[in-house]
């Protein structure tokens, strides 16, 4: 076989089709109180009195999907937000499985602060963080590339788990981020950059069956930081 054979060999149609996991990711709702903190894993409450947009949101989403949030409870009332907002949906008793694994970054020392308070109680390491604020982690935290791992991996066992399947995540914006860096293949310094607003949806595609790559595997990325029903 020659060299451009090979090239497009992994690009051949297979007999049978790739199998599709679509996972469609919504960043929680605001909080309460968390202007200008570094929240965290605070289980702080939300606001999700956007009727309107929960009612688009439910449209927008598969009816028949696994719903996944995480142990904090804005996860949970956004989720039952969306799932009481379908006329369906509704109608059969919410359930979600939990996933910590997805949760936002740990903080650590630093959760629950603004940046001013992290600066005046650590100042040593308030600057050695902003060095490599993606790769470093705050005292007794985790940095966002640990988050990026984290994720990964809980992404790959639920994706094995529910192959085939429209998978609804409610996160939040540092492990929708780790979603997005691990499909992209994204350094964490780049995945740190992305915007990830309170009720957007990210669809991310999981495709086995090596159509892509030939490695039997390989990511779709079908929209980031999508503002369903929002205002313009």
């Amino acid at each position: 076989m020659s060299i451009q054979e090979t090239r497009f060999a992994s690009f051949a149609p297979r007999d049978e089709p790739p199998v599709v996991t679509r996972w469609w990711w919504i960043r929680h709702a605001p909080v309460f109180d968390g202007h200008g903190r570094l929240y965290g894993q605070e289980d702080l409450d939300c606001d999700v009195s956007d009727t309107p947009r929960y009612k688009a949101l439910a449209a927008y989403l598969p009816d028949d999907a696994v719903w996944i949030v995480t142990h904090l409870q804005r996860t949970h009332k956004t989720a039952q937000a969306v799932w009481a907002a379908h006329p369906d949906l509704r109608k059969a008793d919410f359930t979600a499985r939990q996933e910590t694994a997805l949760a936002e970054q740990f903080f650590g020392d630093w959760q629950g602060l603004t940046w001013a308070q992290m600066e005046e109680r650590a100042p040593e390491a308030y600057e050695e963080f902003w060095r490599d604020p993606s790769g470093n982690a705050p005292p007794n935290g985790e940095s966002f590339d640990d988050v990026i791992k984290r994720t990964s991996t809980a992404v790959d066992r639920i994706t094995a788990q529910h192959a085939g399947k429209d998978i609804v995540c409610v996160a939040h914006g540092g492990s929708i981020r780790g979603a997005i860096a691990q499909a992209l293949d994204l350094h964490h310094e780049r995945g740190l950059s992305v915007t990830i607003d309170n009720l957007s949806v990210t669809r991310i595609d999981h495709i086995g069956g090596g159509v892509l790559n030939g490695r039997g595997r390989a990511w779709r990325v079908a929209g980031i930081n999508m503002a369903i029903g929002a205002e313009t």
